[in-house]
């Protein structure tokens, strides 16, 4: 027969988590958030196009309301990335999560156009899918591919920096000769 219930229960210490607690298994199955699939079906995937499979969610039309509508559309990202931090994403995986919806809101400045590369970027989707990779143990693969796309940016952003300082030395070069002569 089970003890009895006490009557008063006594909290002496808070126990830390251990190192390693909240980490998953490689093929466990991944911790699912409401909460960001359900955004990110809104936001992403809500109405199919009739004719096609592809799906449009409120984000591209909410962004056709200036101002108000990028704000609430990038809050609910927000509560995806917030969701990520919770499951202790690392640091690279989460800036990563950002540079999408930073590469979303951005999209948003360009009347007629943002809306229609937003319809196609999908970040909520996209973030989704690197937070539910994360909690199903891909943690490796998905900090590698991170790493990739960071490098592959830095390999552009130096390029057009090198570019850029070319076009600066024959500017300077051209105008030294025009004047000099």
């Amino acid at each position: 027969m089970p003890s009895e219930i006490p009557d008063e229960i006594h909290i002496n210490e808070v126990l830390l988590p251990q190192k390693g607690s909240f980490s998953r298994q490689p093929n466990s199955k991944p911790v699912e958030s409401e909460v960001a699939q359900f955004l990110a079906k809104w936001l992403d995937n809500l109405l199919r196009i009739p004719g096609t499979d592809f799906k449009v969610g409120l984000d591209p039309l909410l962004s056709l309301i200036p101002g108000i509508g990028s704000t609430i559309a990038s809050g609910g990202g927000f509560i995806i990335l917030i969701e990520a931090v919770r499951s202790r994403v690392s640091v690279p995986v989460l800036l990563r999560m950002a540079a999408n919806m930073l590469l979303n809101t951005v999209f948003d400045y360009f009347p007629a156009v943002g809306p229609v590369a937003s319809a196609f970027f999908k970040s909520n989707s996209r973030n989704l899918k690197l937070l539910t990779d994360w909690q199903a143990g891909q943690q490796d693969r998905i900090k590698r591919s991170t790493w990739q796309l960071f490098g592959v940016l830095g390999l552009i952003m130096l390029a057009l920096g090198g570019m850029l300082l070319g076009l600066f030395i024959l500017y300077v070069w051209l105008l030294t000769h025009l004047f000099h002569s």
